[in-house]
């Protein structure tokens, strides 16, 4: 006799993560994850209130994926790490960017990711005032992928760049890895981590610098 896997929210989150890595997040519903459980649509409201609440759930299961900081790292290296790895996560789940996207708040795992990173930039000397702007400056980076201004189309759309040589000029100019791409477009692994490393070391002159946005008054 086979013996069922209780069904718990712990399987159900990750079955969920399975199931949105095969067909992606559109085609994940409730009905598709029961489906494959082998559970009515019902058993699934136990676990999870809806579809937002498994949404949720599942980011905050990837983010668990994030590896931790490495003992006495340095601010730079430790950030560079943490964002690095929240890419390799992102990479492995192609849907979860859009998902973080869509949500209207972050999820208590997002906010502790954050708040860890938060946490490495205080601890390696940056003031509060220069650790807002630095957030703010690497952006969904932080969490691993970044947004392409446009992503490519059907080939047979693309627009004649011959009147724009800079665009075509810089298009041509070096090439890409289709299989380091997250979503579309140029967002290589090379591009993100050549952004990331030049933000880093910006951040580093500013606080070498003792930079502040806050003006100072005299008298």
């Amino acid at each position: 006799m086979v013996k069922t896997l209780r069904l718990n929210r712990d399987r159900v989150l990750r079955a969920a993560i399975e199931l949105a890595d095969e067909i992606g997040l559109e085609q994940l519903s409730m009905r598709r994850l029961a489906q494959e459980l082998d559970v009515v649509p019902m058993a699934l409201y136990k676990h999870v209130a809806n579809k937002d609440e498994l949404i949720d759930g599942m980011l905050d299961m990837i983010v668990t994926e994030i590896d931790p900081p490495g003992p006495g790292a340095e601010w730079k290296p430790a950030v560079r790490q943490r964002i690095l790895s929240a890419r390799r996560a992102m990479l492995r789940h192609r849907w979860a960017s859009r998902a973080i996207e869509m949500r209207q708040a972050p999820t208590p795992a997002i906010l502790a990711y954050l708040n860890s990173v938060i946490g490495i930039l205080r601890a390696g000397g940056l003031s509060a005032n220069l650790t807002h702007h630095v957030m703010h400056a690497l952006g969904s980076r932080v969490l691993g992928f970044t947004q392409e201004l446009y992503t490519p189309g059907d080939a047979r759309e693309a627009p004649d760049m011959t009147p724009f040589p800079h665009v075509l000029e810089i298009a041509m100019a070096a090439a890409h890895e289709n299989d380091s791409i997250v979503g579309g477009g140029c967002d290589d692994q090379f591009e993100f981590e050549f952004a990331l490393d030049v933000l880093l070391d910006g951040f580093e002159r500013l606080k070498d610098q003792n930079w502040t946005s806050t003006p100072i008054r005299y008298g």
